[in-house]
């Protein structure tokens, strides 16, 4: 029994030296850069959380009220409507490249420096709120509306229409916008690392492409990869639970 515990102890020696060896050998630099590799995969999934969570809440609420105050809606305001749909026009618009250096002075305002993951999340989270807040329009103009009429004839006020009828009737939609907008957050993440913004953008562009490392831009690309594929299961596991 010993014997087999050894030999099992040493195979696996032998598994872990190969793998080690195999990776200083065809990436030698992103081997070498192992530890800045976590630190940069934490970078990016902190701007992607404080993000999504200020972006998307600000978000979440200008889209309801775009819902609910557009065409038939059950607030309907042309004023308030007009307004809103000018500014997501004009910010979508606007490349997140060029968004970075148009606000390079209120990010400097608000965090005190203009490079790491907290300061590219002032950008981000510019990027992120009338992205996610056209997508929010869209989903809940998916809602029935039936059964937002059958509401207004019950007698149900705006709040328990929104709360009750467009959010829960427009789970699953906004389940799916809301993949769609983290994936493009963590694309967004990426964009920054080329200001300086943290994490593997700034791996694959920095550390990567200035010095010619194809390795460390391969593996910093694969590590976006895996974060995205990782986001959308989550996001399909819970589509599928809400659509049963």
């Amino acid at each position: 029994m010993s014997e087999l515990v050894l030999t099992i102890g040493s195979s696996s020696k032998e598994v872990s030296s190969g793998i080690v060896t195999f990776l200083e050998t065809h990436i030698p630099y992103a081997w070498e850069l192992r530890e800045e590799f976590l630190e940069a995969i934490w970078e990016t999934v902190y701007m992607m959380l404080v993000s999504i969570g200020i972006g998307g809440l600000i978000g979440l609420i200008l889209g309801i009220v775009m819902t609910v105050t557009g065409f038939n809606g059950i607030l309907e305001n042309k004023v308030v409507y007009k307004v809103l749909d000018s500014l997501v026009n004009i910010f979508r618009s606007i490349p997140f490249i060029i968004l970075l250096a148009l606000l390079i002075n209120v990010t400097r305002a608000i965090v005190g420096t203009t490079i790491g993951p907290t300061a590219a999340t002032i950008p981000i989270i510019v990027s992120t709120i009338p992205f996610f807040a056209r997508q929010v329009e869209i989903a809940l103009l998916e809602v029935n509306p039936g059964v937002v009429e059958a509401a207004e004839a019950m007698g149900s006020s705006s709040f328990d229409i929104i709360t009750r009828v467009y959010l829960r009737e427009g789970l699953t939609a906004l389940l799916r916008v809301s993949a769609s907008t983290v994936i493009n957050v963590i694309g967004l993440t990426a964009m920054a690392g080329t200001v300086g913004g943290g994490g593997l953008g700034t791996m694959a562009i920095a550390r990567g492409y200035q010095r010619s490392r194809m390795d460390v831009i391969l593996v910093a690309t694969v590590l976006i990869l895996i974060i995205v594929f990782i986001t959308q299961l989550i996001f399909n596991l819970l589509i599928r639970k809400t659509e049963h």
